[in-house]
């Protein structure tokens, strides 16, 4: 049997992989880490557990994702999400462990009104993308059995993100600003870890750079719109300039990836972002 390791297993897309783990227990075996039980920042750490569990594959959902601390704390941002990413690169060089990384939109400047391949030129303006640019560059250069994936604006059922904010700040306000002039695309993390099993089932390997989210592009302002329209709340909604609502750390003004590659060579069509919205929001009333 097959044995997969989840690093990151209790955030977004670990708790969407380990929610489908059961749908593949027939021919993998799934090992769940956090950071408590694997530090990827520290080296004999990652080294010592690839020689005890020696994996297949390593499904690197960890990551330093909090935007603007990372402007302040760029130290830590740079040690999770580019110098573990490499330690967990070369682990499976090491023992010939498929590696599936995933990484951001963030790596782009956002200064076009194109969508980005995944050729494009980089130019993160933030220490968040920069940190995962150059995880994708270690991961690369260290295993050629890398995958990458790109992806944009997770949310889920699980942990803390935009969706379960705004339904959350729609029951304790009338009235609400939300930023209307960045634009990308809302991914489902169940999506996420669906593509990503398709691609470990996937029997011929094409490694390097993907790109995948759900399509077609919006704004925070419209996801916040079809969140309320969705959950019936009555709540009014303001749109900001950028701006108008300072961040410490810049966004993107357009990060739109084009997704045509991963739907080319690995059969994976995206959802449309408002379908997966509408799932994730019947999960959460379901669970009230």
């Amino acid at each position: 049997m097959k044995k997969i390791l989840v690093v990151g297993g209790n955030g977004q897309l670990g708790n969407c992989i380990r929610k489908i783990a059961p749908d593949f227990e027939l021919d993998y075996e799934f090992v769940f880490t956090d950071s408590q039980i694997l530090d990827i920042t520290d080296e004999d750490q990652v080294n010592s557990f690839f020689y005890d569990n020696k994996p297949e594959f390593c499904i690197n959902a960890s990551a330093f994702t909090a935007v603007d601390l990372a402007e302040k704390e760029k130290e830590k941002a740079f040690a999770v999400n580019a110098q573990g990413v490499a330690y967990l690169a070369h682990a499976c060089k090491e023992y010939n462990t498929v590696f599936i990384h995933v990484s951001t939109d963030y790596v782009f400047d956002g200064e076009t009104n194109l969508c980005y391949s995944e050729d494009d030129f980089t130019n993160p303006i933030g220490v968040y993308g920069e940190s995962k640019l150059k995880g994708e560059e270690l991961a690369l250069e260290a295993n050629p059995k890398t995958i990458i994936l790109r992806t944009s604006w997770l949310y889920s059922e699980f942990n803390k993100n935009f969706v379960k904010t705004m339904l959350h700040l729609f029951s304790q306000k009338e009235e609400l600003g939300i930023v209307a002039d960045q634009f990308g695309q809302p991914t489902n993390a169940n999506d996420l870890a669906e593509a990503i099993m398709n691609i470990i089932e996937t029997p011929q390997k094409s490694y390097g750079i993907f790109h995948f989210s759900n399509y077609p592009e919006t704004t925070w302002f419209e996801f916040a719109q079809k969140i309320a329209e969705l959950s019936k709340s009555s709540v009014k909604l303001n749109a900001l300039s950028t701006e108008q609502y300072p961040t410490p750390a810049k966004r993107p003004k357009r990060s739109t990836m084009c997704l045509d590659k991963i739907e080319e060579v690995y059969k994976i069509e995206p959802k449309h972002w408002e379908n997966s919205l509408e799932e994730c929001l019947d999960i959460l009333h379901n669970n009230l």
